[in-house]
């Protein structure tokens, strides 16, 4: 069920998730400036990148709404790797399909291993290997 809905901006903390130009992102620091005398307050928003770690800062109306993800979060196993891709198998509904092998966790996928799976906007990426 991976897709996207809208929050106010105001409603976002840091470590959530936030849409900046088509990619889903993780908040990193949130600043507020106060409303001026006939403006609304502004959000200074710096965000990390889910899937190539660049850095996107935008800065947005107090009041103004924003696309947030819905990031899935399912168990696989690996059943073949290779280079930066690898195919698994859904744990819950048994479906085969490649993923992405996140940076952070590319020598510990070796097949038959258990792994966390997360459905970003359409794109599957291994981000954690169990055990």
């Amino acid at each position: 069920m991976a897709g996207r809905k809208q929050e106010e901006i105001g409603s976002l903390k840091v470590g959530r998730f936030i849409i900046l130009d088509n990619q889903a992102c993780r908040i990193s620091d949130m600043q507020k400036s106060a409303p001026g005398k006939h403006g609304h307050a502004k959000y200074r928003v710096s965000a990390i990148d889910l899937i190539t770690g660049q850095k996107k800062v935008i800065v947005i109306t107090g009041h103004a709404k924003v696309d947030v993800p819905i990031i899935d979060k399912k168990p696989a196993q690996v059943l073949s790797v290779s280079g930066s891709n690898a195919q698994i198998m859904d744990l819950e509904t048994y479906e085969t399909f490649d993923a992405e092998i996140d940076d952070e966790v590319k020598g510990k996928v070796i097949e038959n291993a258990e792994v966390t799976y997360w459905d970003i906007l359409g794109r599957k990426i291994i981000k954690q290997v169990k055990g």
